[in-house]
């Protein structure tokens, strides 16, 4: 038997979490109110971000194994706010408090300044009947 070899590292997913908020943060900063594709773009941020979460999760728990406390530690740390970004971003979703999308993606844009986007790459399938996939998922608790 051979070994089976993953080429969906948590790094790369995490990249492509990555370029995916990016673009949908330039998309949505064009839009001037929220409407249904805003809301479905809002939701796969927030589906982006629990994934890229999930990913450092299943580094640290690899790195812990190996008894590199120190750089786990530090590795969570880096990236916690995934975490409770995804979770203010899902709250804001289901009371719909649009009046807080303005400020949650101020709050997003610096961790996304080093993507560039000469072109956009996702097609609007990625974001299409997310907002009503996350609406019908019970809420997740928030992290604090």
């Amino acid at each position: 038997m051979s070994r089976v070899i993953n080429t969906n590292s948590p790094t790369k997913v995490r990249n492509q979490c990555r370029r995916t908020i990016a673009e949908m943060l330039r998309n949505l900063s064009h839009k001037p109110k929220i409407d249904a594709e805003a809301k479905d773009m809002l939701a796969t941020v927030v589906y982006a971000l629990r994934e890229i979460w999930g990913g450092v999760e299943t580094t640290a728990e690899a790195w812990e194994k190996r008894g590199y406390w120190m750089k786990s530690e530090r590795f969570i740390r880096e990236w916690e706010w995934t975490r409770e970004a995804a979770a203010n971003l899902d709250d804001v979703l289901r009371h719909e408090a649009w009046d807080l999308v303005p400020q949650l993606m101020v709050e997003l844009f610096p961790q996304f300044g080093d993507i560039e986007l000469k072109s956009m790459t996702r097609k609007a399938d990625t974001w299409q009947g997310a907002y009503q996939r996350l609406m019908a998922e019970p809420p997740v608790p928030l992290p604090w």
